[in-house]
């Protein structure tokens, strides 16, 4: 048995077989694990990519129900200073 050693250590066929082999599953080993990396690191761009349009969508929300309380605002300030024109209005006549 160590003869066939020998003579297969011998064979420059062989150890470029074997070397071209090594260096092909070594090849391999990092498509695969760069092709795993890619992958996870596209499901992370495509998360994050979702979490951003559900904070735009939510921020949209936000400033459409601010928009209509200002709105609300300025209605109620309206109502008031008529009030008050009214009020002051009636007192003058009052006066007089």
């Amino acid at each position: 048995m160590d003869q066939e050693l020998v003579v297969a250590a011998a064979d420059p066929a062989g150890v470029w077989a074997a070397a071209l082999g090594t260096a092909g599953v070594f090849v391999l080993l990092i498509v695969l694990v760069w092709q795993i990396a890619a992958t996870w690191r596209a499901r992370m761009l495509a998360a994050r990519e979702e979490q951003y349009k559900q904070l735009a969508h939510k921020y949209a929300q936000l400033l459409e129900d601010n928009v209509e309380l200002h709105r609300r605002s300025i209605e109620e300030l309206t109502a008031a200073r008529q009030s008050i024109v009214s009020l002051e209005k009636k007192m003058m006549r009052e006066v007089e």
